[in-house]
């Protein structure tokens, strides 16, 4: 038996509105695969998996916009989706392990009363800083990549010829 779910309940089922459902379905980018005879929207679990699809591109950086393009034209497979997802958080949790590393340090010269150096300090400002800015501009790498490549394929399925480099 097939679970279907109406928008107010996939709503407090993923913790997103109702209204932002609608919004996603009013532009193209996710809408219900069925509808009640009263005209109430339907989601299944299919539906679910482009939610998911649609929320995780969305936490890498992309817009509505892109994300559409990238799921209407196939760019992006779903196991690609969640090996991205694996890439952010193990990243993220490496430079999250160097900041407890660095706080860890400097919480015990200062348990023990010693002088912190200005190394000490400039250290764990990096490493604060890093947590900030690596995940940022390496998102932006990846998806200036993914958006090429995107384009691409999307001047092929129009028939517009691939522009040459600039430089070349």
């Amino acid at each position: 038996m097939k679970r279907y779910w109406k928008v107010g309940d996939l709503a407090k089922l993923t913790g997103l509105t109702v209204r932002t459902l609608r919004f996603y379905d009013q532009i193209g980018l996710f809408s219900p695969s069925g509808q009640t005879e009263s005209g109430h929207r339907l989601y299944n679990e299919l539906d679910l998996s482009r939610l998911h699809q649609i929320l995780s591109l969305k936490e890498l950086g992309l817009s509505l916009e892109e994300i559409k393009s990238a799921l209407h034209g196939g760019q992006i497979s779903p196991l690609e989706i969640v090996g991205l997802q694996i890439d952010q958080i193990t990243e993220q949790m490496k430079l999250q392990q160097k900041l407890l590393e660095q706080l860890r340090h400097v919480s015990k010269l200062m348990q023990g009363k010693a002088e912190l150096t200005v190394e000490d300090f400039t250290s764990l400002l990096q490493a604060m800083k890093i947590g900030l800015e690596k995940p940022v501009l390496e998102r932006r790498a990846s998806w200036e990549r993914h958006l090429e490549l995107l384009g691409d394929f999307l001047a092929e399925e129009s028939g517009i010829p691939k522009q040459k480099e600039e430089n070349e």
